[in-house]
């Protein structure tokens, strides 16, 4: 690697128009949403064949550890996807400024801050993964399959996360295409790599953890082309840089975590209840959390993708266009889940049928379909929301609301209706946690927006609250090493 100050010197280049800040937002955020919405259906079909693949080795102990591994594995994941939001939002308001040498600094000391971090929590997780692993609740010969594959896995962790973050430099960046391809390419090396280590080397549930590895290799491979070969935004930064891309990239990458880590706490308490009215009713439950992520995958992908076209238009201080993102973003919303939920109600015998279900797990299955599968219309725009808070400097909110709803919006709601209503109650308490804080977070996403606006309007937008680095900040300035 070089430094910048040693190169010969070369053309100034015109800066480059952020792709976001102009045109329609709806048809930006139609394009970012349908390109996420394939890499994460990817990723859900191949989590799916990966347990199937276990599953066929006919030892229920195999499929239940990967069942306790990736619950252990979700939490490196959170740390990613928060780390991720922060680099997506900071490439993505200096593109929006113009100034494409500190979005190349940012994302570079992004991909700096991304390793160190997963790299300390998987050195301090592996000496404890038996002890993790009991925690969970894994007892015996399964605990001990579970360890054994999370010893492998745990320490791609930094592998995975650094695939990650270029994705959100691409997201930053506009080029949804090629962010697509870094999830897909892992999501068809681990369907391939699956049944060759699985069956074709006898390797079983060890097979299953290397395919996983290599498939974090070449995650990170083809992110890597995408973001540095082709765009030319990862440029590690000295040290007086890193450091002044230090408080930036935690204050938003630490409350998006803490947001992520929300929803698993309060749909353990979920279970919890429902596991009172005994199996059928659990694994009513287990159903209606596969049928979420496939039935609203596209508003998952929404969440990620209205960000960086917020970014980009705050950077470029065009504060209208960040009030017309928002409401395409919720005009997307509102028509997705209500056709969605009307496939669900018509379809609700065919869907329960599709999972095997029956007795009570069937009631629950059909009353989600019927009722409480609506209520993600209110949890989708809760998703937005929270991806303007990252976006425009007030993670916090994001961070409040999503534990809101994780705790207030779904504990008193669940034991009012579990304790008149039964297991239907559980289902329907869930859903209608999710209104109230819905509701609440597009209100104040709004009022922020439109604060922002009055503030620019008035000529007074110094008085922004957290405004993006300017170009005048110690980081936009001096030298920095290029990877190469």
């Amino acid at each position: 690697m070089e430094q910048e100050g040693t190169q010969p010197a070369r053309p100034v280049e015109r800066p480059r128009q952020a792709r976001f800040t102009s045109g329609s937002t709806l048809r930006h955020v139609i394009s970012m949403t349908a390109t996420g919405s394939i890499g994460l259906i990817a990723i859900f079909i191949v989590d799916a064949l990966n347990l199937f693949y276990i599953s066929m080795l006919g030892v229920q102990e195999l499929a239940a550890a990967i069942g306790f591994a990736g619950t252990l594995l979700f939490f490196t994941i959170s740390v990613s996807i928060g780390f991720t939001i922060a680099a997506s939002a900071l490439v993505s308001r200096a593109l929006g400024r113009g100034d494409r040498n500190e979005a190349a600094r940012l994302g570079g000391a992004s991909m700096v801050f991304m390793g160190a971090a997963t790299s300390v929590l998987a050195l301090a997780m592996w000496p404890f993964l038996d002890t993790l692993v009991g925690w969970m609740g894994a007892k015996g010969e399964t605990a001990r399959i579970c360890a054994d594959f999370l010893r492998i896995v745990i320490p791609s962790s930094p592998i995975m996360a650094l695939g990650m973050c270029t994705t959100g430099i691409l997201r930053g960046v506009g080029d949804a295409r090629r962010a697509m391809y870094v999830t897909l390419s892992g999501g068809v090396a681990a369907a391939i790599l699956d049944p060759l280590l699985i069956f074709g080397l006898d390797l079983g549930i060890t097979g299953a953890a290397i395919a996983t590895v290599l498939s974090r290799f070449i995650i990170l491979a083809v992110g890597l082309h995408g973001a540095h070969v082709v765009h030319r935004l990862i440029r590690l930064p000295d040290l007086a840089r890193l450091k002044a891309a230090t408080r930036p990239f935690f204050g938003i990458g630490v409350p998006a975590l803490l947001t992520q880590i929300a929803t698993p706490v309060g749909n353990t308490y979920v279970t919890v209840r429902m596991a009172e009215f005994g199996d059928d009713a659990v694994a009513g439950w287990a159903i209606i959390g596969r049928i979420i992520p496939v039935a609203f995958g596209v508003i998952f992908a929404l969440s990620g993708a209205v960000g960086p076209i917020l970014g980009q238009n705050y950077g470029a201080r065009l504060y209208g266009r960040l009030m017309e993102t928002m409401r395409d973003s919720l005009v997307v919303t509102l028509v997705y889940c209500l056709a969605v939920w009307a496939l669900l109600a018509l379809f609700s015998n065919q869907v329960a049928d599709l999972f095997g279900a029956h007795g009570e797990a069937r009631e629950l299955v059909i009353f989600f379909c019927l009722f409480a599968a609506g209520s993600f219309l209110f949890n989708g725009t809760l998703f937005v929301a929270n991806a303007a808070f990252n976006n425009l400097g007030f993670p916090g909110y994001g961070t409040l609301f999503n534990w809101g709803r994780s705790t207030l919006g779904i504990i008193p709601f669940v034991w009012v209706g579990s304790t008149y209503y039964g297991a239907k109650g559980v289902v329907a308490g869930w859903a209608l946690g999710a209104i109230v804080f819905g509701v609440a977070s597009a209100v104040v996403c709004f009022w922020l927006v439109r604060r922002i606006a009055r503030t620019a309007a008035s000529g007074a937008e110094d008085n922004i609250p957290a405004p993006p680095p300017t170009a005048n900040s110690p980081f936009s300035t001096g030298k920095a090493a290029t990877l190469s």
